[in-house]
């Protein structure tokens, strides 16, 4: 029989860091984003750089609560924050002139979590 909880211990110190500070700054963001990680994995979002091009505009910060894939391209700068990226993704966001964060590094360098435009 299956087991129906996580075992990947660097997502369970994310979940629970990200509900911390979620009650200390009383940020209803990252309780959200906790809430969505918790989630079987086969749920997790996996975001094309298309649609992330499409979306967004100059100097966004972006958050997703999965993959960021390379399909497609990025025609602006913008910083992307993510539980993970592809090889090419994580190239082409960068030769943008982005940045690619994970969500642990948003997290500290944006505590308020403000601004933050959540995709996936």
């Amino acid at each position: 029989m299956k087991n129906n909880y996580k075992t990947n211990i660097q997502l369970l110190d994310l979940i629970s860091g990200l509900k911390k500070q979620s009650r200390e700054k009383e940020v209803p963001l990252w309780r959200d984003i906790a809430i969505r990680l918790e989630r079987p994995t086969r749920n997790c979002p996996e975001v094309n750089l298309s649609r992330i091009n499409r979306y967004t505009k100059e100097n966004d910060l972006i958050l997703v609560p999965g993959k960021v894939l390379g399909a497609g391209e990025l025609n602006h700068q913008l910083t992307v924050a993510a539980l993970g990226f592809s090889g090419s993704a994580r190239n082409k966001i960068t030769a943008a002139g982005g940045s690619c964060l994970s969500i642990q590094e948003l997290m500290d360098k944006n505590p308020e979590g403000s601004k933050v435009r959540i995709m996936g």
